[in-house]
């Protein structure tokens, strides 16, 4: 079956690409592809991908991750800990906004402090719980920032990165989503829900011509366009035709393919760390019971998939880290779960869900967004689930209404990627903590296990040696990723690949682990 619908699912994509030229956009304009609007462009509560993408144009985070997930400096030129509980950040001189204000202490002092006082400006947030071990901010002098902890937390620099953290100016309330001004290098011009959002290059930026992690400039771009457009074939008719530059992770693995040759059509791929999973609700009076989610687990012949849909662009998953992080677990530390219906059945039967005459034991709903790579994605695993006695109702619908129902936790299970804040082990705690419910942080499903609340915070806490504190909080981390394996509060997939598909008139186009665009700058 997974043969069946990619194979026509291609068929019906070569036929509409066929024959389809348009005009480029004009000079200095760059069209790009996304397939659904940012939810909020305020760097302190976007959290989707897009959200977390397009602000990072125009916002600046204190430092920046490079290829290998290092942390090098950005607007913080250095950094020190004279003790555990005080980190101290030297800001870059004449960086301004671009309002033309400078940005100063103060203001990366009023981005956190709004983050974690919700009377300061009226800021709800599921980015605040990674700064609940944050005290207070200091503004000693106009480019020094002293952040006092109630308790040492590991992660704060991690979530002070790229796509995870942008500098607003002092002030800024809870609707700045609306008319965001940053220091980065391009500007708000306008959005339009479920339409558009455009931006300007700001010439006045103090990265200016530099480029990031080695890249070239792109200094012929002066205005970028990000056209929303969900369907999937229409995406790629824009590609292909002319009218759009670049879709970055849009297309379904069919499309890309099919544009393989298209002419004045380019692609550019490499490794992704960000991930696919599949996330269960645990108080749902079903998927309480970790041996209905195993049951889940082993009804999932996953390799399949990814050779169908995917056609190798991808690789297996066991651990929301990527390959090559250093906290990673290996697979020979998890529990495994290859493809055994007649297991998940035994596991059904133990839980409780005896067969019925037509074969059913247990019925769950999995919600999807209208994407089509995960609408084919859910109607194998229809079948695949079958086979295991669990008849599978999907309900899809546009992002929006799909990731307002995931955040308020209206699901039994969702399939989701994971985007960028996967590249370090706080990952653990945004997801899996007991205090990371919304909007306090991303445990959607509401996962809880006191064992997992335990290590987290002893691996966040740990203080010392640098060489002696990371191999510390690997074995946690690594403690972590077993139990987690064991209970399957959500089932990691696979890795995709990037695929940049684009046109000829952007050159220097690099592939990034977690698919931002920094392509564009």
């Amino acid at each position: 079956m997974v043969r069946r619908l990619a194979a026509s699912f291609l068929a019906l994509a070569c036929g509409f690409l066929a024959g389809c030229h348009g005009a480029p956009p004009p000079p200095g304009t760059l069209v790009v592809v996304i397939e659904s609007s940012p939810n909020n462009l305020d760097p302190r509560q976007g959290t989707d991908a897009q959200s977390e993408r397009v602000a990072g144009l125009i916002f600046d985070a204190l430092v920046r991750k490079d290829e290998h997930y290092n942390l090098a400096p950005w607007l913080a030129t250095s950094w020190e800990q004279p003790d555990p509980l005080t980190w101290v950040f030297h800001l870059r001189d004449g960086v301004r906004f671009q309002d033309g204000h400078p940005l100063e202490a103060a203001d990366v002092a009023w981005t956190i402090d709004s983050l974690i006082d919700p009377k300061l400006c009226g800021l709800i947030s599921a980015k605040s719980g990674s700064f609940a071990a944050v005290e207070r901010v200091e503004a000693r002098d106009r480019l020094t920032v002293v952040v006092h902890m109630k308790r040492p937390d590991a992660g704060l620099l991690f979530n002070m990165s790229d796509g995870l953290f942008g500098v607003v100016p002092r002030g800024a309330g809870s609707d700045f989503g609306l008319h965001p001004v940053g220091s980065g290098l391009y500007r708000f011009v306008s959005q339009m829900q479920d339409k558009d959002v455009v931006l300007e290059r700001w010439p006045q930026s103090w990265n200016a011509g530099q480029g990031v992690n080695g890249q070239p400039a792109h200094s012929e771009i002066q205005r970028l366009e990000f056209q929303v457009v969900p369907d999937t074939i229409t995406s790629a008719l824009e590609v292909q035709k002319g009218s759009a530059d670049a879709a970055s992770n849009v297309l379904t693995p069919d499309m890309v393919y099919a544009l393989r040759s298209a002419p004045g059509v380019e692609q550019t791929h490499g490794p992704g760390s960000n991930v696919w999973y599949l996330n269960f609700n645990t108080q749902d009076p079903a998927l309480r019971d970790k041996r209905v989610r195993q049951a889940v687990a082993f009804a999932i012949d996953r390799q399949p998939i990814l050779n169908a849909l995917w056609r190798g662009h991808a690789r297996l998953a066991n651990s929301l880290l990527p390959p090559g992080q250093w906290a990673r677990a290996s697979d020979s530390d998890l529990a495994q779960y290859p493809h055994d219906p007649a297991r998940a059945a035994a596991l059904l039967q133990a839980a409780g869900y005896p067969a019925g005459a037509d074969g059913v034991r247990l019925r769950l709903t999995l919600k999807i967004s209208t994407d089509e790579t995960t609408r084919l994605l859910a109607a194998v695993l229809q079948q695949q689930m079958r086979a295991a006695g669990i008849a599978l109702n999907v309900r899809s619908a546009e992002f929006g209404t799909f990731y307002s129902d995931v955040t308020r936790g209206v699901f039994q299970m969702y399939i989701l990627k994971w985007v960028g804040s996967n590249e370090d082990p706080d990952v653990y705690r945004y997801m899996y903590s007991s205090q990371s419910f919304p909007p306090k942080g991303a445990n959607r499903g509401h996962y809880v296990n006191p064992r997992i609340d335990a290590l987290l915070a002893k691996a966040a806490t740990e203080t010392g040696p640098a060489q002696e504190v990371e191999a510390r909080r690997r074995a946690e981390y690594v403690e972590v990723q077993k139990i987690l394996a064991d209970e399957v509060p959500s089932i990691p997939l696979w890795y995709p690949d990037n695929d940049v598909v684009h046109s000829r008139r952007l050159e220097n186009v690099a592939s990034q682990g977690d698919g931002n665009f920094d392509f564009l700058r």
